[in-house]
């Protein structure tokens, strides 16, 4: 056990070069600790008490008790386990996210970017020994965050994904050959692709099956997650020809599988 001890703050260890002064503090002042009254005769005081005898044993518990305090400051712990989890590789997982103008439906509250990017954060923190990195993709797909083990960067990357920095449509290849470019030369026991779209490909000059049949050949398992649901709700169905925003209406919704 005592083999796999180490502390958090060492530096504190060095309080104890305090305890032999204070031991020789102790020894030199002994005498001074206690008021002596010279008289010519103690017939009259003489005390079988042990409590005087006891004395001593007071300054040994409170150097005892010093010399735990640096201890317990130092922060002792037993590395057996820490090691064990370091020596378990983790996952390398890359999100393909949909960011085209059909994620701005409202079938999910606020609406369906907005309620992947707070399954996806959730989805991070609960990965703490894996590397994730995030590919966008609509009509074209770009690497935002390379695989990294950051999750602080990954969870803000997600936080500022939004509509309308690339060209709209549902490039599914291009993202899934995106998120396969950025896995290929990964030594990671495992490789992941988790695509999360609300539709089907219509855009892009790679086909989908293309570029899940180059993952599969490269050891990469694809998951596929939909988002949105089958309904009514407002949906983006034209922009305005003024501002460039689009205009929701309330229309049938689905997702397709």
């Amino acid at each position: 056990m005592l083999n796999n001890l180490e502390f958090a703050n060492p530096y504190f260890l060095w309080l104890l070069v305090l305890v032999p002064l204070l031991v020789v503090w102790f020894f030199f002042t002994r005498k001074k600790e206690s008021a002596q009254l010279k008289i010519s005769s103690v017939k009259g005081f003489s005390d079988n008490s042990f409590l005087p005898k006891l004395k001593p044993l007071l300054n040994v518990l409170r150097l005892l008790a010093l010399t735990l305090l640096i201890i317990a400051l130092a922060r002792p712990r037993n590395v057996e386990v820490s090691k064990k989890v370091k020596s378990n590789k983790g996952i390398d997982i890359v999100m393909a996210i949909d960011v085209s103008s059909s994620m701005l439906a409202r079938d999910l509250k606020p609406n369906r970017l907005e309620a992947l990017k707070k399954v996806a954060k959730n989805f991070v923190s609960r990965r703490p020994n894996d590397r994730i990195g995030i590919v966008l993709y609509a009509g074209e797909s770009f690497t935002q965050t390379p695989i990294t083990s950051d999750k602080t960067i990954v969870k803000r990357t997600i936080s500022d994904i939004k509509f309308g920095r690339i060209e709209d449509g549902t490039a599914i290849g291009m993202g899934l050959g995106s998120a396969v470019n950025r896995l290929k030369e990964s030594k990671a026991k495992s490789k992941v692709i988790i695509l999360l779209t609300d539709g089907v490909n219509n855009s892009g000059f790679i086909d989908p099956k293309t570029a899940t049949e180059l993952a599969k050949e490269l050891g990469i398992k694809v998951y596929t997650i939909g988002i949105g649901t089958n309904g009514i709700a407002e949906f983006p169905y034209m922009k305005d020809p003024f501002t460039g925003d689009w205009i929701l209406a309330k229309m049938k919704v689905e997702i397709d599988e």
